[in-house]
């Protein structure tokens, strides 16, 4: 791989940058993200599925890239994941609406409570959930590389930690009997849905 590898991490989400950053830190590439371009509104995230989102976001920002004007679009890899929860007694709610659900000004604390109150009225239903992270990378309209990232676990009792973010205070991992909150950010990286799709997009461009 050439050292001189760019990326385009398709996010402004500062906690979701330092994550990947991360993720990616002893991978010869150099990282960049959305505040590096010219200011571009969001696209409508209308796919049925975390896949489809994903693919819908890189190809709108590796297009985005492409009329940039940076000097560093045209060797450029854009690539862009969508990530959220799925809980088993919800149906799959929130699913690919997780940074929208209830509306997109809700509160994570609001949003928890309505999840609990949801869950209070399926009492007999498990409370096994998972985070997914499908993630793409585009090279100007080709789709070069996909992968998709799951941890399994179980809605916690209660919101617990101050580490983390979105819904990583009411996500219990079993394994460490605590909550994706409460643990650092090496015991999360080492399990989370982020961190096994970027660790599989890393092992992927080592070999090319």
């Amino acid at each position: 791989m050439n050292s001189e590898q760019h990326l385009l991490i398709a996010t402004t989400n500062p906690n979701k940058l330092r994550e990947i950053r991360g993720l990616m830190a002893d991978v010869p590439v150099v990282l960049h993200s959305l505040a590096e371009l010219p200011p571009v509104t969001e696209p409508d995230e209308t796919g049925a599925t975390f896949a489809d989102n994903a693919r819908l976001k890189a190809r709108y920002y590796s297009d985005h890239l492409a009329r940039s004007g940076v000097a560093w679009a045209a060797s450029a890899l854009t690539v862009a994941e969508d990530s959220g929860l799925v809980i088993d007694a919800l149906d799959g709610e929130p699913g690919v609406r997780s940074a929208r659900f209830l509306s997109e000004d809700a509160t994570y604390a609001e949003r928890f409570d309505e999840i609990y109150r949801r869950l209070a009225r399926r009492t007999d239903a498990p409370r096994s959930a998972r985070f997914v992270c499908a993630l793409t990378a585009m090279r100007g309209r080709d789709v070069v590389f996909e992968t998709t990232g799951i941890v399994d676990g179980e809605i916690a009792p209660e919101p617990a930690g101050t580490r983390g973010f979105g819904y990583d205070p009411i996500f219990l991992f079993p394994a460490y009997g605590r909550t994706l909150a409460q643990v650092d950010d090496e015991e999360k990286r080492r399990v989370a849905h982020r961190g096994h799709a970027f660790r599989a997009l890393a092992g992927w461009l080592r070999g090319t």
